[in-house]
């Protein structure tokens, strides 16, 4: 008897530092079960509004002062590097979000351009706001930048975006990085742990 094939739903934004620690990590969990990763980048400006959370702007000191301290802590043990002040922080996350969809339509590596496109704000200082700062990553992974933005400003890229925020809202998600397995919902790169046990079963 064939059994389902084993599927992760990844919800993320590129300007989530917490996405940027897990996706390669999460990636790796993925293939070493065999399992399918469906790519969702996500609204989080709308997202947060339905869940109660704030952008880190207007988050109390407290928790301001003690995301640092977890980003340093985790960026320390995981040897990933992490500008904690990035000066594009915030960025508008619209246009990386769309590419990476329009990427993933045309069945390029959705993968590598969304961790390129991370490692650009939080390890490279730059801007991923920026059109021409968006094709310059792309055209470094041999992608046609140019083509893809023209995509990624598509009525189909534009739908698929708005679905995948739609269903974030739906699934009752609240944060990035957000995984789903089995119905299960994973939320933040601090728990892939239970999600790799998960697929192991």
């Amino acid at each position: 008897m064939k059994t389902a094939s084993k599927t992760i739903d990844y919800y993320y934004t590129h300007q989530s530092p917490w996405s940027y620690m897990g996706h390669q990590r999460m990636l790796a969990m993925a293939k070493a079960a065999g399992a399918k990763v469906n790519f969702k980048p996500t609204d989080y400006g709308k997202v947060f509004p339905q869940s109660g959370g704030l952008p880190v702007a207007k988050r109390p000191p407290q928790r301001q002062a003690y995301r640092l301290v977890e980003l340093e802590r985790w960026s320390r043990h995981l040897g990933i590097k992490l500008n904690l002040h990035p000066k594009f922080f915030p960025a508008d996350q619209t246009a990386a979000n769309k590419l990476a969809i329009a990427a993933d339509r045309a069945g390029h590596d959705v993968a590598a351009l969304s961790h390129a496109i991370m490692r650009a704000m939080w390890e490279e200082n730059r801007n991923i706001a920026d059109t021409d700062t968006l094709e310059e990553i792309a055209k470094a992974l041999g992608l046609d930048g140019k083509a893809l933005l023209k995509a990624s400003a598509s009525p189909e890229v534009e739908a698929l975006y708005q679905r995948y925020t739609d269903e974030a809202i739906k699934g009752q998600v609240f944060g990035a990085p957000w995984y789903v397995y089995k119905g299960q919902p994973y939320w933040g790169q601090d728990r892939l742990e239970f999600l790799e046990r998960a697929l192991k079963e």
